[in-house]
């Protein structure tokens, strides 16, 4: 084989969405506990048939249509709303925003919307959209085992999602496995009569420093992020079953650890421990497994705001564009891509492609311009970023924010969290059925936790929602 290290690419399905809409796991996303102080909304009481479910009918779509000529609410409207935010203390003194049509791209409302600010996780929307209009969101990426003599090495190729067994072909994190991967292996060393073996491992795929100089080294010790490599088991976790806790130093020997246990268990003596190598260019393949599409593990990182998946994800928009797969060359990538689909760039800087660190600065109409254009249909292939951002109340990491508002349902965003940093983009309807971008970057809120300013934030996006301000 010509080289170890390539990307499979595979078919995968078309996500359709109706209704368009936007949206870390950086390290402070998930506080607990609703963020409105207004009664609860009753959930709705189960259909005891499916909608639409008529003999002889046709069925009945979960979602109308956006009427395109719904009433745009007026400007001076959503400008006051903005001013209200602006005075709000909770939010602190630095904060922008940006309020647009998402059909004409007028600007309805704003507040120094062309400043630069930390985005914190809010950035991962340039790395979705960056990817996904640049590469074909039915990519898989492959995981080898090849084999020179009585060397076996296992080559990664991107995938930071690996099972350590069996893969599960409905999960995104585990699609691929390594039980399935060894016993491919096994079966083929078996054929030619080897039943002892070295084990290296190969992850060169990516290059440069594995952890960003701009992450604080306790996201790394609490289990906020893992090492950035191309050959990791369940995003380098110790436990799979936690969505923080404790990750390994280095993931890619982690991981053929695990394929040495699992090669043990078949049957495969592996003498030694894993080392550190190169797939000579000759070596004979043994197996192969493949992630879960690209679409999906964007939508993965989109829903949980996973720092390292995302990392991993910018590095395959490095190598598309012959860029070095590290932060640096991730980086610029993911904004080189975005700026392909017509949105300005120009003074933005991103020090990770996650948001996690710090130094970066976007724009609040940057970010507004990423979210129509992923709502636009010249760009089909982005749909399935709007589909997978967090929902109001329900899904993600908005599951338990929006949860006693009238907006509950009605808005999909990105968050965006880090210390003194709370930041917003989506996409919602309103009152009139017309759908609006937003994007709100506070970035010297008091002390105090997310809490005050994520209620702030919160009620200024359902007061949009709720507006109808024709």
């Amino acid at each position: 084989m010509a080289s170890a290290r390539r990307v499979i690419g595979t078919a995968g399905l078309v996500v359709v969405l109706a209704v368009g809409a936007y949206g870390t796991l950086d390290a402070y996303d998930l506080v607990p506990g609703p963020l409105t102080l207004a009664a609860p909304v009753p959930d709705p009481a189960p259909f005891p048939t499916a909608p639409g479910a008529v003999v002889g009918g046709a069925p009945t779509p979960a979602l109308s249509t956006l009427a395109p000529d719904a009433a745009q609410p007026q400007a001076a409207a959503v400008q006051a709303a903005v001013g209200s935010l602006l005075a709000d203390s909770r939010v602190g003194s630095s904060v922008g925003v940006a309020v647009l049509d998402q059909l004409t791209g007028d600007v309805l409302g704003s507040a120094q919307p062309d400043a630069g600010r930390t985005p914190a996780s809010t950035a991962k929307l340039v790395t979705a959209v960056g990817a996904l209009g640049t590469l074909d969101p039915a990519r898989t990426l492959s995981t080898w085992a090849v084999r020179q003599g009585d060397l076996v090495v296992l080559v990664g190729g991107g995938d930071v999602m690996l099972g350590e067994g069996a893969g599960d072909p409905t999960a995104v994190d585990g699609r691929a496995g390594l039980g399935d991967l060894a016993a491919q292996t096994a079966s083929a060393l078996t054929l030619a009569g080897v039943s002892t073996v070295r084990l290296g491992f190969d992850d060169s795929m990516f290059t440069g420093p594995t952890t960003s100089p701009g992450w604080d080294p306790g996201y790394l010790t609490s289990g906020f992020v893992a090492p950035v490599t191309p050959l990791e088991v369940h995003i380098g976790k110790y436990d799979a079953s936690t969505e923080y806790g404790r990750r390994y130093t280095d993931p890619s020997l982690a991981a053929a650890r695990v394929f040495a246990q699992r090669l043990t268990e078949l049957g495969i003596t592996v003498t030694g421990t894993p080392t550190r190598t190169t797939a000579p260019g000759d070596a004979l393949p043994l197996g192969e497994v493949r992630s879960a599409p690209l679409r999906d593990v964007v939508g993965y990182f989109l829903d949980t705001s996973d720092n390292t998946v995302t990392e991993a994800v910018s590095r395959l928009v490095a190598i598309d564009q012959g860029l070095p797969p590290s932060f640096d060359g991730a980086t610029a990538a993911v904004l080189h891509a975005v700026s392909t689909l017509g949105v300005d760039v120009a003074g933005a800087h991103l020090t990770d492609a996650s948001g996690l660190a710090s130094g970066s600065s976007l724009s609040p109409m940057l970010l507004a311009g990423i979210v129509r254009a992923a709502t636009s249909p010249d760009h089909p292939t982005l749909r399935s970023v709007v589909a997978e951002l967090p929902i109001a109340g329900l899904t993600g990491t908005l599951d338990d924010r929006f949860t006693s508002s009238a907006a509950r349902g009605l808005v999909r965003a990105k968050t965006g969290s880090l210390p003194n940093v709370t930041s917003l983009a989506g996409t919602l309807v309103d009152a009139d059925g017309r759908a609006l971008v937003f994007v709100v970057m506070a970035d010297a809120t008091p002390d105090g936790g997310q809490d005050p300013p994520r209620r702030a934030i919160d009620g200024f996006v359902s007061g949009l929602a709720g507006c109808g301000c024709r």
